[in-house]
């Protein structure tokens, strides 16, 4: 008899695996989406970057994956015709003091096997590729893409479909129980048991652990970015993504721009804490959220170590002139007017221990016939299809042998 498998969660990460199940003949897979449409959260409001593998330690689990999942995404639009666009993009130190840094990302790169990258030191090599850019010094990672991560989801359903696997909207799990070798799950409506669960929730990642038992830590911090348009009229600023050289103390990368798969140029994002695990606004408040994230042991240890950087982010969320003084050290020519609006956001699902540190790496944890992806932020999308096969390889079929 054909094993039963469940995955919890309907964005892209979620998909690939139901994928990568359905279409290796491994089990009857059954996804269980809580909102009314596929990548609704993490997947489809994200900047829609491919990453090439710049910034991850060598030998992570990160570094690994994206190296494997870029490939394979790229290979994956081009069978589809979805749309893959090699934009490029200039990791850029403004000036002299973030030489040493730019030089670990370059030192990372080289380590992950970025394909054609570049250390550009001459500022007119730099205008080239970008001619209103202004830094001393940049890499250049010229197959780094952009591409539709909602309509790749969209895609990827279908082949869970056709490969006889079914996909549930609008199906919460509020219980989930080990009893024996089974689990059963339940929605608002419905009963299922099955053989193995695996767990891509996301936002919702250590809410779903609970439901079996698992240990509360790592927890979800969630971190909003928000996006400012850049005016269509002035979209010739940028050409393709030009990025700054991150602070190596926090896991974000700092407001940056980016020209997108369908031509439109984004500013962003900023990473402010959000009030509720899918608050894509200040407006958007969990009160249980926010106060399980104040008493959470890690508050204290986070806020006292990365407060300055909290109150710089918040202060340029808030103040429409801040955000603009950060993007304008990149483009002189910027100006406060040519941010149209903020027209987007995005939750980044962000793993947090008891200490306060916030996880780098991804993470898994096992309970019983239970799979749980504990931590998979940015390059989760990316990585989609590789982190599906590396979860079957050390977690499915590890466990039947």
């Amino acid at each position: 008899m054909s094993e039963r498998i469940g995955i919890i969660g309907g964005g892209i990460v979620g998909i690939a695996l139901a994928r990568a199940i359905a279409q290796r003949g491994l089990g009857e897979v059954t996804v269980f989406e809580k909102e009314d449409r596929l990548a609704s959260h993490q997947t489809g409001h994200n900047s829609g970057v491919v990453h090439a593998g710049l910034y991850y330690a060598a030998g992570s689990l990160k570094a690994q994956l994206c190296t494997a999942g870029r490939t394979a995404l790229r290979d994956y639009c081009l069978q589809k015709h979805l749309p893959y666009r090699e934009v490029g993009k200039l990791v850029v130190a403004v000036d002299e003091s973030e030489l040493p840094a730019l030089a670990e990302i370059e030192k990372r790169s080289r380590a992950n096997g970025v394909p054609d990258l570049a250390r550009i030191n001459d500022v007119a090599r730099l205008h080239d590729i970008e001619p209103h850019v202004a830094g001393v010094a940049a890499v250049h990672s010229p197959h780094t893409a952009v591409v539709d991560f909602a309509a790749i989801t969209e895609a990827m359903a279908q082949d869970v479909r056709r490969a006889g696997g079914t996909v549930l909207l609008g199906q919460e799990v509020v219980t989930m129980d080990v009893e024996g070798a089974t689990v059963r799950v339940g929605t608002a409506g419905s009963e299922h048991r099955f053989d193995r669960v695996i767990a891509c929730a996301g936002l919702q990642s250590d809410v779903v652990a609970r439901l079996v038992g698992a240990d509360p830590s790592p927890k979800i911090l969630p971190f909003r970015g928000e996006y400012w348009s850049l005016d269509p009229k002035r979209s010739h600023l940028v050409q393709g993504m030009i990025y700054p050289v991150p602070d190596p103390r926090f896991p974000f990368l700092g407001v940056h721009f980016t020209r997108g798969v369908y031509d439109d140029v984004h500013v962003g994002p900023n990473a402010v804490p959000a009030l509720a695990r899918e608050g894509y606004s200040w407006l958007s408040v969990s009160a249980k959220d926010t106060w399980e994230s104040l008493r959470w042991p890690g508050a204290g240890p986070l806020a006292k170590k990365h407060w300055r950087m909290g109150v710089d982010e918040i202060s340029a969320s808030l103040v429409k002139s801040l955000y603009y003084r950060k993007a304008r050290r990149f483009i002189p020519g910027l100006t406060i007017s040519d941010l149209t609006a903020k027209t987007a956001s995005g939750v980044r699902a962000q793993a947090w221990g008891r200490d306060g540190a916030l996880l780098d790496d991804f993470a898994v944890d096992q309970v019983g016939p239970v799979t749980l992806l504990r931590n998979a932020p940015s390059p989760a999308a990316t990585s989609c299809l590789a982190i599906a096969d590396y979860l079957v390889e050390q977690y499915l079929q590890a466990r039947r042998s």
